[in-house]
């Protein structure tokens, strides 16, 4: 089992949301341009996402979206869980019903195993994932140094 389509792209609009926000309101058009996320489906999960007060929207010229909270107060797991997504590892989904009405010998592996996926993603948030993205262009950006040039100075 892996997280679907939906959970991923939500986790991603809202990352771009987060990094380019800082401006002002971000358009979905702009996250659907950036991430190559089609916007009628942008405009389903904001929808999902706007009712769980994860994000703002503001209407008119100059408009789009906005967190909702700040970036160190939404959780990964919160983003998941309001589209409605989950990573389930149990064949029955969670409802105990995996083998011809009767719990498989192995539900309580994956239903642990589910859960020690959740408590992850609930303890990063998308602050951390801002903060790992900036971190990484600031590495992109720097310039190498390389041994044995003539213009570094010796320590």
């Amino acid at each position: 089992m892996r997280l679907s389509t939906k959970g991923r792209y939500a986790v991603t609009a809202m990352l771009d949301l987060a990094l380019n926000g800082k401006n002002g309101p971000v358009t979905l058009a702009e996250i659907s341009e950036n991430q190559g996320i089609s916007l009628s489906y942008l405009e389903q999960l904001f929808a999902a996402l706007r009712n769980k007060d994860l994000v703002r929207g503001v209407r008119g010229p100059g408009g789009g979206y906005y967190l909702g909270k700040s970036a160190d107060e939404i959780s990964i797991a919160n983003i998941i869980c309001a589209v409605d997504e989950w990573v389930e590892f149990t064949r029955c989904g969670g409802r105990q019903n995996c083998s011809g009405g009767a719990r498989c010998l192995t539900h309580t592996l994956w239903d642990d195993l589910s859960s020690e996926i959740f408590n992850f993603l609930a303890n990063i948030s998308l602050g951390d994932l801002v903060r790992r993205n900036l971190g990484k262009k600031e590495e992109e950006e720097r310039p190498l140094s390389v041994v044995g040039d003539s213009n570094s100075q010796a320590a």
